[in-house]
C-alpha cells in the first residue's frame, strides 16, 4: 500500500510562547481533494503555515511524499511541491495578472512547461487571460482569488494548499470556483482546501478533518460528516 502524498502526526504548533494546535493527526492521499473546517480562530490557518515553513512547528511530523519537511523554511518546502495560496490572496500591488502568474513559477526552468501551465489556468480563468496586463490588485475579489489559485498552479505543486477560498465573496462566483478546483483536481492534482463555510468545501471535498480550538474534533468521508447532526447544527445552521 503506498504511502499518504502529506502525513500530519502529533502536530503541536503556534507563535512564540502561544500554542494553537495540539496532537494534530491527519493524512492526504496522492490525487485527493480534502477539506480542514472550522470556526474562524480554531487554527485551521496556523496548520497551514506551519505545513508550508512559515511556522516551525513545536514537536511532531509532516511528512510529505515520505520525506519529513516539518521545520524546513517555506523555500524548500515550496521546493518539495507543495504550494500555500493564502487567505486574502496577498498578489503583488503593481505587478500584471501576468507577471504575478508568472512569480509562481520562478523556481522553474522548463519555458515550455511555463507556458502549457500558463495557457491552463487562462482556460481555467478566461477572465485572467482578458485582464493579464492590468494590475492584479485592482481586479474584484473574485478575480484576485482566481489569480492567486492559478498563480500556485503555476509552481506545478503536487499538493495545492487553499487558504479560506470562498472569503468575502458572492455565492456565484464560490461556485465558480468550486467549479474550478474539480476540474484542476480532476488533472491529478492534490488539493488541501480550508474553509470556514462547511457547505462549500463539503460540496467539492471527498475527506474532511473539523478543527476546534487547536485539535482535530472529526474526521471522515464529507458525506457522513455532512449527515452527522452535530456538524449541521453546529456549522450548517440545519
Amino acid at each position: 500500500m503506498s504511502e499518504p502524498l502529506l502525513e500530519i502526526t502529533g502536530l503541536q504548533s503556534g507563535y512564540g510562547d502561544v500554542q494553537v494546535l495540539w496532537d494534530i493527526s491527519l493524512v492526504v492521499e496522492e490525487g485527493e481533494l480534502a477539506c480542514i473546517v472550522g470556526s474562524n480562530g480554531a487554527g485551521k490557518t496556523t496548520l497551514l503555515r506551519t505545513i508550508s515553513g512559515l511556522i516551525k512547528p513545536i514537536s511532531g511530523g509532516v511528512k510529505f511524499a515520505g520525506k519529513e519537511i516539518g521545520g524546513l523554511s517555506a523555500d524548500a518546502v515550496l521546493a518539495q511541491g507543495v504550494v500555500h495560496v493564502p487567505e486574502g490572496r496577498r498578489l503583488f500591488k503593481g505587478l500584471s495578472v501576468r507577471d504575478n502568474l508568472l512569480l509562481g513559477a520562478y523556481l522553474r526552468r522548463d519555458r515550455d512547461g511555463i507556458q502549457r501551465d500558463l495557457d491552463f489556468v487562462f482556460d481555467l480563468f478566461p477572465i485572467l487571460k482578458e485582464r493579464q496586463s492590468q494590475d492584479a490588485t485592482t481586479m474584484s475579489g473574485g478575480e484576485q482569488q482566481m489569480c492567486a489559485i492559478a498563480r500556485g498552479i503555476m509552481s506545478r505543486p503536487r499538493l495545492l494548499m487553499i487558504d479560506e477560498l470562498s472569503l468575502g465573496l458572492a455565492p456565484r462566483l464560490v461556485e465558480r470556483l468550486s467549479e474550478a478546483l474539480l476540474e484542476i483536481n480532476r488533472t491529478g492534482l492534490t488539493i488541501l482546501l480550508v474553509e470556514q463555510d462547511v457547505m462549500t468545501a463539503f460540496e467539492v471535498a471527498r475527506h474532511a478533518y473539523v478543527i476546534e480550538i487547536g485539535r482535530i474534533a472529526m474526521a471522515g468521508t464529507t458525506e457522513k460528516l455532512g449527515d452527522d447532526p452535530r456538524i449541521r447544527e453546529a456549522y450548517m445552521g440545519l
